[in-house]
């Protein structure tokens, strides 16, 4: 089955999240979010079934918040295959297409990153797991903690 770019809002997309990311849940806010999905002929009948999300804002990490960088803060897929590149690519061809110059993204260390290499990403640094909690801002961690890799796109 081919996939195809579909236009989704922030509420639809942290839906799918919710029901199919492993470790992650809904964000706050984006810039934009694209939906793949896949055409699928019943009887007859057409119809459109979401197999992916991208969900893309502002860096979360502040040094990096220079207006002309975003992230990809959610990706999630049902396990369409090939989803995951086509999501990955479309986001940066959207995100240099309105102008921004680079898109970044975090995998857990222990993911092996092969849809984002696939799309043309590389691996820019490695960032040590860690708490966002400190005395002046006790915070409650929702993330995990391993040490993950920051891919770009630029």
């Amino acid at each position: 089955m081919k996939l195809e770019l579909s236009p989704i809002n922030l509420d639809e997309a942290n839906a799918f999240v919710e029901l199919h990311h492993r470790h992650r849940g809904p964000v706050v806010g984006a810039k934009f979010c694209i939906a793949a999905a896949q055409t699928i002929v019943s009887n007859g009948v057409v119809l459109s079934k979401i197999c992916g999300v991208v969900i893309v804002g502002r860096p979360v990490a502040r040094a990096l918040d220079d207006s002309r960088t975003l992230e990809v803060n959610r990706l999630c897929t049902d396990g369409t295959r090939n989803a995951c590149s086509f999501l990955y690519g479309a986001a940066w061809r959207a995100a240099r297409a309105i102008g921004y110059s680079k898109l970044i993204t975090y995998t857990l260390a222990s993911e092996a990153g092969a849809s984002l290499r696939a799309a043309g990403w590389r691996v820019v640094g490695e960032v040590k797991g860690r708490s966002w909690s400190c005395p002046s801002r006790p915070r409650v961690d929702t993330a995990p903690l391993q040490d993950k890799l920051r891919w770009e796109a630029a």
